[in-house]
């Protein structure tokens, strides 16, 4: 197999050989990224407008107590969502596909492979604050707790006061629940933790049933981690404006 030795340019910031349009892809990420981090901000701080009916905003979800708690201070913004948000937040935050893109896009380390970066050396995760990044394993495991609070979220969002009906929101808290399992479950961590220790996995057919099937969400990682992200914004914001009695949740049945 032919191989191209592409050099590691150092010293001046973005420089390279490349003709291509690197500087795109981490533009992107960023304003993306931003987009996402200044609405989840404000939504969670707002404390309001994240019921609809049987629709709970998933950045609320699950709703431990609906006021300040007497132990909460009382200098701080409090709002549901500061009790639970540190979960989905310190996974995405330490997602190994994330590390990556936001790498390139906050702090160039570098930019994008061949582009000069302003450091001497390679850092790596070896000291803080980089190195809180191995604690991802561990935010795996409230990721999985909260993908089963969402998909009871979306069984919940068929029942109203009248009885069993499916409207749009149904749908979207669905799908939102489809998604971000298919991002968790695709995690590279737990398919280190359902395929590691046997040496021959294929004597355990159990476990690799398991490992083919986290392996086939792991190769759309990144995909996923995309939609959900997308997809978890707008959830609540369909919830939000549904509440605030500015769109329509039209029923299908």
């Amino acid at each position: 197999m032919p191989q191209i030795d592409v050099p590691l340019v150092r010293g001046r910031f973005g420089a390279t050989s490349r003709p291509d349009a690197w500087w795109v892809q981490p533009l992107v990420v960023f304003l993306c990224f931003t987009g996402f981090i200044v609405y989840s901000t404000w939504a969670a701080l707002q404390g309001d407008h994240y019921r609809f009916g049987p629709y709970l905003s998933p950045f609320y979800s699950p709703e431990l107590v609906s006021s300040r708690p007497a132990w909460f201070p009382a200098f701080l913004v409090f709002s549901p969502a500061m009790l639970i948000l540190w979960a989905p937040v310190g996974f995405r935050l330490t997602c190994y596909y994330y590390r990556g893109a936001y790498y390139k896009a906050y702090w160039p380390g570098p930019p994008n492979c061949a582009v000069g970066v302003p450091r001497e050396k390679y850092r790596g995760e070896r000291k803080f604050p980089l190195i809180i990044q191995n604690i991802h394993r561990y935010f795996l495991i409230f990721a999985l707790i909260l993908i089963a609070f969402l998909a009871h979220d979306a069984w919940d969002a068929m029942w109203w006061q009248d009885g069993f009906h499916i409207g749009v929101g149904t749908l979207v808290l669905t799908l939102n629940a489809i998604l971000l399992g298919c991002y968790t479950l695709g995690c590279h961590s737990l398919r280190h933790l359902v395929g590691g220790i046997k040496d021959v996995i294929s004597r355990s057919p159990i476990r690799k049933t398991a490992y083919d099937c986290v392996s086939c969400l792991n190769a759309r990682h990144m995909r996923f981690a995309w939609f959900s992200l997308v997809w978890v914004g707008f959830s609540d914001l369909y919830v939000r404006m549904c509440s605030m009695g500015i769109w329509t949740d039209w029923r299908i049945f």
